[in-house]
Parts: structure tokens; C-alpha cells; sequence
């Protein structure tokens, strides 16, 4: 069985995992089905944001475009022509040529070349700018570089080639930041913010040689400035590039003065001064400024998904995350089940005592996000999206929390809600489980505002592993689940604790130091190694889960999941769990500690979307072949000069994904049994 519920829910069975086979995926440009290759998924990036980015009408571009170059024919990846002009070499203005994209090094980067550097790629590029008369714009990319060339195209004899950072949008424009960003259709989608931030990661590690948390800083600093030259400087952007400044040192130059110009006076501002010393300063080379800057440019943060940055942030922070104390990016297919299982209200205060980079923290302010936008029937103009965003910063400084042990992660976790809110939130550097005792610096203002017993819904992934063992007598002493436990009566099933041990693994502490946080009838979700609850040795602890919590449900991860995102093999599950009130408690204490059966979702996820190695997994039929499905997308295109949205039919492979059906299965299952328990008063 793929996957299965106890009680009211089954989820049918689809066919076992079939032996790889040939993958077809829907051409973003025609819409027909074509094999999957390493080209292939680069051609179809490029075509996808020459749409949304770039407001292309799909039908100016072709696919295998034949040109005659030095009396030999070549193709073009991708070709687009004059609006509303046949497809002929005559009216060909742009050609993109794609490379499949080179494998990273053991350093997991790339060294990112100069136009010079990639000169023999070119050639065939350049070739076929001067094959065709009147093909002004060419891209060479292999999915991580990109090259673009400018063809001077007014002068009818000789006419000279160019390097340039960009090229015009659809309707020739290319004018400045704010023009650009007035269009209103480049907020970025997720493979395109990804993959410009690992360009930029690439580029300032790769090229520049500073090591991975330099490198990180960095980074963030460019991203910081950014976010606030969006905010604070409509009608006179600072943070741009134009095309050819960033091969020139005088252009290098300017693009420096601008930045650290608007650095400074982000390091003064509130809620980014917090966040920075007045001797942070950005050390970038000229020619590495100028490339992130105009890597950057092109999108506008503020109209792109909580969801969208959080996953590029993932992106850069994910390298310099360490694992030397149980410390891994939880998925975010894991991070979505929670937050949307628990479905915390904007009213109630949520907390991730163990929350590394923010990702539970930035799942609940998209899950909040996505609810203000359902409160409008239409797409947010700018003052409505003022007003939703006003709520969203409203939200994550008042109920949204966050705890870590690491100064590093903690800084992280702060810069994701910034990036994701525009406040700093509420991330303290302090020990969760010696919490509210403790010596580190953000020990006494969590005092004040997560107090144990003051938590409507707590989520989190604990650091776990026997070889990180906590050993502080004092927290030991704290915690009841560091006692040792033994059966009352031999034949029985009830436990009694008797002395303190001497060590006990993390996540075991952060079980009962989570229902302290709670309120009577909060709610929790604990990511937990299987051994938790399934060994036989561990009965005691399940046991007095059983007695101060109601277990609403609990689902089994595949291990797929942490493989690709964390690169540690770990067999987990997620309990969600409610907290009994002393009443209950009292009540199933005079029963003998028996309580009444009740129904408790179970599912066993098998299927994550990606194999062991990332790559896409698809449902099929049991014969072997894809599941194909119809979708409809919107895309804002430029017809005669103006926006028009429109939507298409596009079909292709269903990603083979058990976490979505899980969550619409626990709703339906909740809507057939009500959760056990009070809510919290």
C-alpha cells in the first residue's frame, strides 16, 4: 500500500516503482511531450523565463530553428522573431543556444568563466548572429553561465559583436530599475530565483575565493541592500546595472558607488541595523559586484512568494549549514506537511525551539501569506499588496518565534524572516532545553515572551543522535524523560521513573520540554528518528506521550527526502500531537489511566517527488507508462506594446509526490472526526 490512514481514510494504491525509463516533460513553448535530457532541462528553463520574465509570446519562439552557417546547417535551441512575422531567418531578431549544465566539483561549485574565458562556446553564437541579418540578441547558457551578445544591427557592412549583462525585455525596453519594475510581472518564480542565486553563490565562492561563510555574508549584504532599495527608493532605484557597465571599469566603478552608497544607509536603518555592524562593508571584486548586482536586478522581491524567497534563501544557506551536532535542513516537503496539518491561525503564537535557518518559522508566514491574499477575489494591485504585507510584518513580530542553540543559525533565521516579512521577528540565541534557565543572550528576553505554558502551536526538528548526547546535569534534572524508566510490575504495562541518567539524546528531551511550552490544548508537530516510536526499549516514552497528549496523527518520511535536501540518510516520522488539560489528565487518572479510543491518523509516505538523486520522480501507469495530465498556466505577455494575461493548456508527467495527498487527506479525515481534547483557553 503506497499510502494508508487508520481509521476512516484509505488512499488507493498506484503501481510499484517501475526500473528508470524514458521521461517525457511538456515543452513549455508548444506544449507537446519531449524527452527529458540534461539539454532538454535547461532549453525548457530558458523558454519558461523568456515568458514569465521577459513577457515573450510563445508564439514568436520555435524550438530547432535551421540556419545556414558558413553553408552548413546549425540549429538554434530556441529562435525568436518579429511579433506576428513568419518564422524565416529574415525575421529572426533573437537565438539562445543551450548546453547541458556541468557538473559541480567535490567543492560543490563551479568556477563561473569571463566572456573571454568562454570564447570558443561563443564562437557558435556569434556565427549565428552573423548568419542572420537582423538577429540583434543572442544567449549562450548551459543552465548555471549565461552569456549574452548585443549585434549592432544599424550599421549594414561590419557589424561588430558585444558583450552585454542582460538583453531588452519583449518590447525593446530596457530602460531603468524602476520602468522594469513598474511592469509588474517580474516577481520571480522558484527555478529562477534558485538558479540566479546559485549563479551569484558560484560566482562570489567559485570566482573570488573567499571561503563559504564569507561568501554567505556577502551575499546577504547585496540581498539586504536590494530588499531595501525596493522599498525605500521607488521612482529612483539604486541597485541596477545597465548592460554594458559591467564590462567596463569605469561601469564597474559606478555600480560600486550606488551600492555601497545604499549599504551604509541600510546598516542604519531599522529593522536591518539590528543585523549588521557599523564595519561590515561589502568586499566583493568590481567585476563579482557587478555581476550579482546585475544577476539581481531583474527581479522585484517585494510581488515574489514568501515561498519563492525562502527556497532560493535555502539555496545559499544550505552549503554552509553544518551537521557536527544533528544539525539538517529539514524538507521542505516535511516543513509544508506540518505547517498545513496544524493550520496555525494569524492569532496564535507559534514557536520552533530548535528552528536552524528558519524554515518552520518561513512555512508559517507564507501559510499566513497565502490566507491574507485568499481575503481579496482578485490578484493584489500595490496598495493592496501594502496592506497584505502590513499584516504579514504585523504577524511575524507578534506570533511567530524562534529559538536555536547556534549563533551562525540564528542570524540565518533572523536574515529568512527578514527576506520573507521585512521585520526582524523573533529568533533568540539561547539553550531550548535548558530554557528558562540558561546564559545565553536571548535567554531573558524569550522570558518575556515564550513562557513555558504560553505556546499555541510548536514545530520543530530537533538536533537527534545518540553521539550528541546531552550530559548538563541541570537539564537532565529538569526533564522527566531523562529519568530512568522502568516498568512497575513485572507483566505489566505501566513505568515509574526512578534516578536521573547520566546522558540522554536531544530529542528525547525536546518531547516533554515541547508540551511544557504549550498551552493546555496546543497543538505540535515533532520530526522524530522511527526508533522513538517503534522501538521496544522506548515503550516509556510513548507511554507518557500518551498520558499528557492527545496523538492527533502521525506520518512516516521517506527517506528520499532528507538524501537530497540534507545528504544524510535518516528514517523519520512526524507526530503531531495536542496537550491534555490537567482536567483530562485527572480524569484518565481516575480511570486507571485508560482512555476512551479514539481515531488517530496514520500515513506512510513512499514517494517524496525526486529519487535518491534529486532527479523528478512520475507517477505511471502499471504498464509502465507516465500518468499524463492537462494543467492550465497564466502568463503575461506583451501584445502591440501592452501586458495581456492570458492562460494555456500545457500537459506533461504527474510528479509522483505522497505529501499533498497526505494533507488532504488528514482535512477530510478531520471533517469525519473531530480533533480529541479542548482547544487552548
Amino acid at each position: 500500500m503506497r499510502v494508508k490512514t487508520t481509521a476512516t481514510e484509505t488512499i488507493p494504491e498506484s503501481a510499484d516503482e517501475v526500473e528508470k525509463q524514458e521521461v517525457r516533460i511538456p515543452d513549455y513553448l508548444t506544449g507537446a511531450l519531449v524527452k527529458e535530457t540534461p539539454k532538454e532541462k535547461v532549453r525548457q528553463d530558458v523558454a519558461r523565463r523568456l515568458v514569465k520574465l521577459y513577457a515573450f509570446d510563445p508564439a514568436c519562439m520555435a524550438r530547432d530553428f535551421k540556419v545556414k552557417v558558413d553553408g552548413k546547417q546549425k540549429k538554434i535551441d530556441i529562435a525568436i522573431f518579429t511579433p506576428g512575422k513568419e518564422h524565416t531567418v529574415e525575421n529572426l531578431i533573437r537565438a539562445v543556444v543551450c548546453r547541458p549544465e556541468p557538473k559541480l566539483g567535490k567543492r560543490q561549485v563551479i568556477k563561473m568563466r569571463d566572456y573571454d574565458q568562454a570564447h570558443e562556446d561563443l564562437a557558435e553564437l556569434e556565427d549565428i548572429l552573423h548568419s542572420a541579418k537582423l538577429c540583434e540578441w543572442g544567449l549562450w547558457t548551459n543552465g548555471l553561465e549565461e552569456f549574452f551578445l548585443h549585434k549592432d544591427t544599424s550599421r549594414r557592412f561590419d557589424q561588430p559583436i558585444d558583450w552585454r549583462s542582460d538583453w531588452p525585455l519583449a518590447d525593446g525596453s530596457l530602460s531603468t530599475p524602476d520602468h522594469i519594475a513598474d511592469l509588474g510581472f517580474l516577481q520571480a518564480d522558484e527555478q529562477s530565483l534558485k538558479a540566479a542565486f546559485r549563479r551569484c553563490h558560484n560566482f562570489i565562492h567559485g570566482n573570488e575565493g573567499m571561503p563559504k561563510d564569507a561568501a554567505f555574508w556577502q551575499f546577504l549584504y547585496l540581498i539586504f541592500a536590494k530588499m531595501y532599495d525596493e522599498r525605500h527608493n521607488p521612482g529612483n532605484r539604486q541597485f541596477y546595472a545597465f548592460p554594458d557597465e559591467p564590462f567596463k571599469p569605469e561601469g564597474q566603478s559606478k555600480i560600486r558607488s550606488r551600492i555601497d552608497a545604499l549599504f551604509t544607509r541600510v546598516k542604519k536603518e531599522p529593522p536591518y541595523s539590528s543585523l549588521f555592524k557599523a564595519n561590515d562593508a561589502i568586499t566583493l571584486s568590481p567585476r563579482a559586484l557587478a555581476y550579482m548586482v546585475a544577476e539581481m536586478q531583474r527581479f522585484d522581491f517585494r510581488r515574489t512568494g514568501v515561498d519563492v524567497k525562502g527556497a532560493a534563501y535555502q539555496e545559499i544557506v544550505g552549503n554552509n549549514l553544518r551537521g557536527d551536532r544533528g544539525q539538517y535542513f529539514t524538507p521542505r516537503s516535511v516543513v509544508n506537511l506540518a505547517i498545513r496539518i496544524l493550520d496555525p491561525q494569524p492569532d496564535e503564537k507559534l514557536l520552533d525551539p530548535a528552528c536552524g535557518t528558519g524554515g518552520f518559522i518561513v512555512a508559517s508566514i507564507d501559510h499566513q501569506f497565502r490566507r491574507f491574499k485568499r481575503d481579496y477575489d482578485r490578484e493584489p494591485g500595490d496598495r493592496t499588496l501594502d496592506s497584505i504585507h502590513s499584516r504579514l510584518r504585523d504577524y511575524a513580530q507578534n506570533y511567530v518565534f524562534g529559538a536555536d542553540f547556534d549563533p551562525f543559525l540564528v542570524r540565518a533565521s533572523t536574515m529568512n524572516v527578514l527576506m520573507s516579512a521585512g521585520v526582524e521577528g523573533n529568533i533568540f540565541h539561547m539553550d531550548s532545553l535548558a530554557f528558562p534557565k540558561g546564559h545565553l543572550t536571548g535567554n531573558a528576553l524569550a522570558q518575556d515572551k515564550i513562557s513555558l505554558g504560553s505556546i499555541d502551536v510548536l514545530v520543530t526538528n530537533p538536533p537527534f543522535g545518540s553521539d550528541i548526547p546531552i550530559t548538563e546535569r541541570f537539564i537532565l534534572e529538569s526533564n522527566p524523560l531523562a529519568k530512568r524508566m522502568i516498568k512497575s510490575k513485572e507483566g505489566e504495562r505501566s513505568f515509574s521513573f526512578t534516578e536521573t541518567q547520566n546522558a540522554v539524546a536531544p530529542e528525547i528531551l525536546f518531547i516533554s520540554q515541547a508540551i511544557k511550552w504549550l498551552k493546555e490544548g496546543g497543538r505540535c508537530a515533532l520530526v522524530l528518528p522511527n526508533g522513538v516510536l517503534g522501538n521496544p526499549g522506548d515503550e516509556p516514552i510513548r507511554k507518557w506521550i500518551l498520558e499528557h497528549c492527545w496523538v492527533l496523527g502521525c506520518v512516516e518520511v521517506p527517506v528520499e527526502a532528507f538524501i537530497v535536501e540534507a545528504n544524510v540518510g535518516i528514517l523519520t516520522s512526524v507526530l503531531f500531537l495536542k496537550k491534555k488539560t490537567e482536567k483530562e489528565r485527572a480524569i484518565a487518572a481516575m480511570r486507571g489511566g485508560e482512555e476512551p479510543e479514539y481515531p488517530i491518523f496514520m500515513a506512510v509516505a513512499e514517494r517524496c517527488g525526486v529519487d535518491r538523486r534529486g532527479n523528478p520522480l512520475y507517477k505511471r501507469h502499471p504498464d509502465g507508462s507516465e500518468i499524463i495530465k492537462e494543467h492550465e498556466i497564466e502568463e503575461i505577455i506583451f501584445v502591440g506594446g501592452r501586458k495581456v494575461a492570458r492562460k494555456r493548456i500545457l500537459r506533461g508527467p504527474v510528479v509522483d509526490d505522497d505529501f499533498p495527498v497526505i494533507t488532504e487527506a488528514y482535512r477530510k479525515f478531520r471533517q469525519e472526526n473531530p480533533e480529541p481534547g479542548s482547544r487552548p483557553s
